[in-house]
């Protein structure tokens, strides 16, 4: 054929040639119908920091117990870490774990905690196996209402995309057991309700990147997120703002339980009345407005603090995606609530657990939820300065 030739090495060449053992690796999720890329799921794309994260929270209206787990996946880290915490008698336990992927997705237990899908969109297990610490586990969350999925964030600081992932968020409740150090709390289905979301995208994992964007620039991002459950309803809502107190991302969903679809809010809002000498909040209003013009009103009242660096955000030692220099290692450390100091940075970034009243068109109801708080640098709205100053 004119005007064609190989290149070098001939055929001979190319038909000895194997495709790169990195790239090319299979899998056992890629006997699933789930391929995004014309390439094995052991890989994702091409941004370093691609993640993919279970969540789960669960407390009882009486405040006696609340738990979290998380459970990551870094493909381009060939990390995935977990971590399970217990707040019991005014103490909160962490176990973390953490792994080498050896790029195998589908095996979902780091150590001794494990995440098990037993229904999409309805049934998941999580498990904590004996350990050396203390904390067992074995919780099987169930739907409660259909999956929300909230607006896409993108964030971008100038030309580098800081976040850019999708999450879903469904309201359920919980059964099963939770022990620490022998004493064993029983979860019934009634009682125990709270909340799961499922992340994947970009966004900040493992070290820091040496060269920032560039010119530098001060840190800064303010976020609110507020799953609510009522008796027959529940209530999602949250806000990225800038530091002008304009939001780059905001949303919020009130909908029934069972199978009834959620109405997404034309518009919503919110208000705090901070702690003196804290960035965490003393109440907290969430307001919505829906597309038939009806007002909406949730009035929180924060009974005490989750710190959410308990499963791995903003640990130190343990933030997300580390590699903790073996195959495999585990860790716990514990404290009591009452006695952190909440604007060490290690315990900014909260989950309070709270008593709701959700008022609306022919609604006035009270439940339980949580208002996750993280107030980065500086928000005029609030007063907030700095980095962590605390509100004046």
């Amino acid at each position: 054929m004119a005007g064609f030739s190989l290149p070098d090495g001939g055929a001979e060449g190319h038909a000895g040639r194997q495709p790169n053992s990195v790239n090319a690796m299979l899998t056992k999720a890629d006997d699933y119908p789930v391929h995004q890329l014309p390439e094995p799921i052991a890989t994702a794309g091409t941004d370093r920091n691609f993640y993919d994260r279970y969540f789960f929270n669960g407390y009882s209206p009486e405040g006696d117990i609340f738990f979290a787990v998380a459970l990551g996946v870094y493909p381009h880290l060939n990390i995935m870490d977990a971590s399970l915490s217990v707040i019991h008698d005014g103490v909160q336990h962490n176990l973390r774990a953490s792994k080498i992927l050896h790029m195998e997705r589908m095996n979902t237990t780091v150590g001794p905690l494990a995440v098990q899908v037993i229904e999409p969109l309805q049934t998941l297990r999580v498990t904590a196996d004996k350990n050396e610490h203390g904390i067992r586990a074995d919780i099987t969350f169930h739907a409660r209402a259909l999956p929300v999925e909230e607006p896409r964030f993108t964030y971008r600081q100038g030309p580098s995309t800081f976040m850019d992932y999708t999450r879903l968020t469904q309201n359920g409740s919980y059964e099963g057991w939770i022990e620490v150090a022998g004493k064993r709390v029983e979860l019934k289905r009634d009682r125990i309700v709270g909340t799961r979301d499922r992340s994947w995208g970009v966004r900040p994992v493992g070290l820091q990147n040496p060269q920032p964007v560039a010119p530098p620039r001060l840190p800064q991002f303010y976020w609110l997120w507020s799953p609510l459950n009522f008796p027959d309803k529940f209530m999602l809502y949250h806000i990225n703002a800038d530091a002008d107190g304009k939001p780059w991302n905001t949303a919020s969903v009130i909908g029934g339980t069972g199978e009834s679809k959620p109405e997404h809010m034309a518009a919503c809002w919110s208000t705090i009345d901070y702690k003196p000498g804290t960035r965490h909040a003393k109440s907290a209003v969430i307001e919505t407005r829906d597309v038939k013009g009806g007002e909406w009103r949730a009035e929180l009242t924060p009974k005490f603090n989750f710190y959410m660096s308990g499963i791995g955000y903003g640990h130190p030692e343990w933030g997300h995606g580390r590699f903790q220099g073996a195959d495999l290692k585990v860790g716990y450390d514990s404290y009591k609530t009452a006695e952190v100091n909440e604007n060490d940075f290690q315990f900014q970034h909260i989950q309070a657990i709270c008593s709701a009243r959700l008022t609306g068109p022919n609604v006035n109801t009270s439940g339980t939820g949580v208002l996750e708080q993280l107030a980065i640098g500086a928000y005029e709205p609030h007063g907030l300065t700095g980095i962590f100053d605390p509100h004046k």
